[in-house]
């Protein structure tokens, strides 16, 4: 019998020891009253406002890969994501819910339109530029669907090592997000190009509706074909949904559920940032339509990123099921506090700039967050954090940035 490297032994007790921390910190009770908390959040009960924060790139300020004890390149991966659970549990102390679940997506690849562009720059996540493929409408013929291929003897290779190592600590589960957003938008200019794709609004209509056209096609097919082979997973618990949120509620599945996930037993999403400086009309005219029928098909709609929505939401609140919208940092508040309600959960997003300047202003902060939570009293408020790009190499930022807006949220 052939022994285990010391190595691998090692890196096993590593993320073993990080995985009972995990479960450790599942177990406590706060884990069920924040859950309970989110079941009723999405289901517009009164609640007081929710608060989730992920720092995204300022991840490799919190946790670098100098923390990391694993050297093997799966075992640090998952070492990075035991590390998050655990900061986020011990530290963070917001209202994710960290549950005794070690989720694997499934090993596969999916390819491109037909085409794709070249970017320029964008090293260890900086800023980058890209060359449009799609340079004139008379190759859209060149384009195809995207086809998704899976390697399931690596999957079930990845499954089988996690079951091993975790399997006692953690449930084990296959679960791949093989989608965020079904806006595509950001499909479009990565084929086109931002500005050309303006200059299509009024040089090239007819052409730019064929398009979009075409990328809506593709993504019914998509939506086809994972719910035709059962690829598909429920994101009717702590799943991240939309661009903010997590998905815990008893409306989905649908009532009829077999077991096998259907697209109707999910929440979906879309958003078009990309097209912020367009007018209500053309939004209304070249992307909405589009993008309806495929949330038409989803049980509950998110809808919003980082675009303003106040000027268009009387295009959006057409949506087939929608519950949750964002309110980006440079919509009008007000006005979306007056239309959304109790109707709608409004996803709140604070600036993301608050924590990446030299300075980190508590007053600042907490004079922003107050105004906000006192103009929102009345609506269904979740407070999202995302978008942080750095936080200035300080840990500690996020974790008071939720104890002042969970201070400033129970002061109400």
């Amino acid at each position: 019998m052939t022994a285990i490297p010391a190595t691998q032994l090692r890196e096993r007790e590593v993320l073993r020891r990080l995985a009972g921390q995990v479960a450790q910190l599942a177990a406590r009770p706060i884990e069920s009253e924040k859950r309970r908390l989110w079941f009723e959040h999405n289901q517009l009960k009164p609640t007081r406002p929710l608060i989730f924060c992920d720092p995204e790139n300022g991840w490799n300020e919190i946790i670098t890969p100098a923390d990391l004890d694993c050297t093997g390149q799966l075992p640090r991966l998952w070492e990075m994501r035991l590390r998050k659970e655990v900061f986020w549990g011990e530290q963070m102390c917001d209202d994710r819910v960290t549950v005794p679940i070690f989720e694997l997506p499934h090993f596969y690849t999916e390819s491109d339109w037909g085409m794709h562009e070249i970017r320029i720059g964008g090293e260890q996540g900086g800023s980058y530029t890209w060359e449009s493929p799609l340079k004139d409408y008379a190759d859209l013929p060149r384009l195809h669907f995207p086809l998704i291929s899976i390697n399931y003897p690596a999957t079930e290779q990845a499954l089988s090592l996690a079951s091993q190592v975790f399997g006692d600590l953690l449930q084990v589960r296959l679960k791949t997000e093989w989608w965020w957003t079904f806006g595509l938008t950001w499909s479009l200019i990565n084929l086109r190009g931002l500005t050309q794709v303006m200059y299509d609004l009024h040089d090239h209509p007819d052409d730019l509706h064929r398009l979009m056209a075409f990328l809506r096609d593709g993504n019914m097919a998509k939506l086809d074909y994972l719910e035709q082979n059962g690829l598909l997973s429920l994101n009717n618990d702590g799943t991240y949904v939309g661009s903010g949120g997590f998905g815990w509620t008893e409306e989905l599945p649908q009532p009829d559920f077999n077991g096998q996930v259907r697209i109707c037993d999910m929440w979906g999403f879309a958003e078009s940032q990309e097209t912020s400086g367009i007018s209500p009309g053309m939004f209304a005219e070249f992307i909405f339509p589009y993008q309806y029928p495929l949330l038409e098909r989803f049980g509950l709609n998110c809808y919003g990123c980082c675009e303003p929505l106040d000027k268009r939401w009387h295009i959006v609140e057409k949506l087939p099921h929608l519950r949750r919208i964002s309110v980006s940092p440079w919509a009008n508040i007000s006005f979306m506090a007056e239309r959304l309600g109790n109707r709608y959960i409004f996803s709140m997003k604070p600036s993301p700039t608050d924590l990446a300047m030299p300075d980190f202003d508590e007053e600042h902060i907490r004079r922003k967050m107050r105004r906000s939570m006192q103009i929102t009293r009345d609506c269904r408020v979740e407070v999202i954090m995302k978008d942080n790009n750095t936080i200035c190499n300080d840990p500690q930022r996020v974790v008071r940035w939720v104890r002042i807006a969970r201070e400033e949220s129970e002061s109400l």
